[in-house]
């Protein structure tokens, strides 16, 4: 059972689970869970889908991305304003050209067309770890809480994860955005009553 004294202790715990895995589990298990979203009702009805730029430890996204193209659909990547705290949706056509590394290790494009929030149907948001309730731990900026809690953003919010992320209970602060799914190598959880069910 981790320690839930407070979101710094349970980052760290984290870190130390991804830090475990090595490059063929990473791979195969991301392999695994964007199968399984790309297969899903939800990513099938959206044309506009928002991925974050995968770091090594993380799931890695660039099948999803691939994946939207082959279906015609509208990649969107997060361009972050690291002094306003804010993330500006813009398209991108391929994941290696025009990148830059922004941050703590965050790699983004260095322009794009902005995308506006409400053409957004789907939002895969990355995490240190989540809970079987929706809840997930970020790296403490809160980027991704202010984005999904703009008023202006209809669609729906996709936590994607390694199964080994998930936890029992995460500290839960006002801010923090529930999401209205999760997806891991080995299943999709749905939390929100406006998730399209199941075929």
């Amino acid at each position: 059972m981790m320690d839930m004294n407070s979101k710094a202790v349970v980052r760290r715990q984290l870190r130390d689970v991804l830090a475990a895995m090595n490059d063929e589990q990473r791979h195969a298990h991301s392999l695994a869970a964007c199968s399984l979203l790309a297969a899903s009702p939800e990513f099938r009805a959206a044309r506009v889908v928002m991925l974050y730029l995968s770091t090594p430890t993380e799931i890695d996204t660039s099948p999803l991305a691939l994946k939207c193209w082959q279906q015609n659909k509208t990649v969107v990547v997060p361009k972050v304003s690291w002094d306003q705290r804010r993330m500006l949706p813009v398209e991108i056509t391929s994941l290696q050209a025009g990148m830059t590394i922004t941050g703590p290790n965050i790699r983004e494009p260095i322009s794009g067309k902005p995308i506006p929030v409400d053409l957004i149907d789907l939002v895969v948001v990355p995490g240190m770890g989540f809970t079987r309730k929706g809840y997930r731990i970020g790296r403490g900026m809160g980027f991704y809480d202010r984005f999904l809690a703009q008023a202006e953003f209809i669609g729906l919010s996709c936590g994607l994860a390694f199964e080994e992320q998930l936890i029992d209970n995460i500290p839960v602060l006002d801010h923090d955005m529930p999401l209205s799914m999760l997806v891991t190598d080995r299943g999709i959880l749905r939390f929100a009553s406006h998730c399209i069910e199941q075929a």
